[in-house]
């Protein structure tokens, strides 16, 4: 579905070649290819077991393939070396799907560890750093000395994202970033992404079982099944296919996916009150 890139075009953020993914004796994936393009919002879907995780851990230089590659920003990231991959990895963030907030640190503390572990930000620089994130994610000054055990999900998940972004990423890796919220919650929570992804101009990998979510953010979907990837492309084009995971996923959702209806939802988003 996806038109071969145009001699001249903007290099992709990722390229996942040929990748083959074992955890023990079982394939995850097998010969699994796939490009995120600059800007877009690329999420990946599959159903128990298809290793949508085990894809982004692999993206995260996490587990190691035991075939193909994953190269970042142009670079190899099980072929770096140790310098090289770390100024990869302090371009991107992740947000993990329970927040992996650190319960013995307060919000001010988690948010500035990244900063903290640089060793490289005067103690001055690094409050400033600390509450200009707290104020773009929506919380509170006064948010910033609570423990992670006084938070709302709602609140773990901004906390969360707001130490994801203190190094300015212009890569974001999202996991399941919905799940455990309330509808109005989850709405709040998806436009504060969609905003923060114009305002730093963020190339996102997001994986999700969430329609909804996917209506909001994905400019392309990927679709995980039978240990390769049986498509990728715009959300309209996705639905069309007869692959039955597919069909069973988008389900009761077929005649929301016409491109004015998707449009149409993302207008009703704006209107979702900010608050946290």
């Amino acid at each position: 579905m996806d038109a071969q890139q145009p001699s001249g075009a903007e290099a992709p953020v990722i390229e996942v070649q040929a990748l083959t993914s074992v955890l023990g004796r079982v394939v995850i994936h097998r010969n699994l290819s796939l490009t995120v393009k600059s800007g877009e919002v690329l999420a990946i879907i599959g159903g128990s077991g298809s290793g949508k995780t085990t894809l982004l851990r692999v993206m995260l230089g996490l587990l190691r393939p035991a075939a193909g590659s994953v190269k970042i920003f142009g670079h190899t990231l099980h072929d770096c070396d140790a310098q090289t991959l770390a100024e990869v990895r302090n371009r991107w963030g992740v947000l993990f799907q329970q927040g992996a907030l650190f319960s013995a640190l307060s919000v001010f503390d988690n948010i500035a560890l990244p900063l903290r572990e640089l060793k490289a930000v005067p103690p001055r620089l690094l409050s400033e750093l600390v509450m200009l994130k707290i104020h773009q994610v929506g919380l509170n000054p006064a948010d910033a000395l609570k423990m992670p055990a006084e938070l709302s999900g709602g609140m773990i998940k901004r906390v969360a994202l707001a130490r994801a972004l203190i190094l300015d990423p212009t890569l974001l890796f999202l996991d399941e970033p919905t799940a455990g919220l309330d509808p109005a919650s989850s709405k709040r929570f998806v436009n504060l992404i969609e905003d923060l992804r114009s305002e730093m101009k963020l190339t996102v990998v997001m994986v999700t079982h969430d329609v909804d979510t996917l209506f909001a953010l994905a400019d392309r979907i990927a679709v995980l099944a039978e240990r390769h990837l049986v498509a990728i492309g715009s959300l309209q084009e996705v639905v069309q296919l007869p692959h039955p995971f597919i069909q069973e996923f988008f389900l009761g959702h077929l005649n929301e996916c016409a491109e004015d209806q998707i449009r149409t939802y993302r207008a009703s988003l704006r209107q979702t009150p900010r608050a946290a």
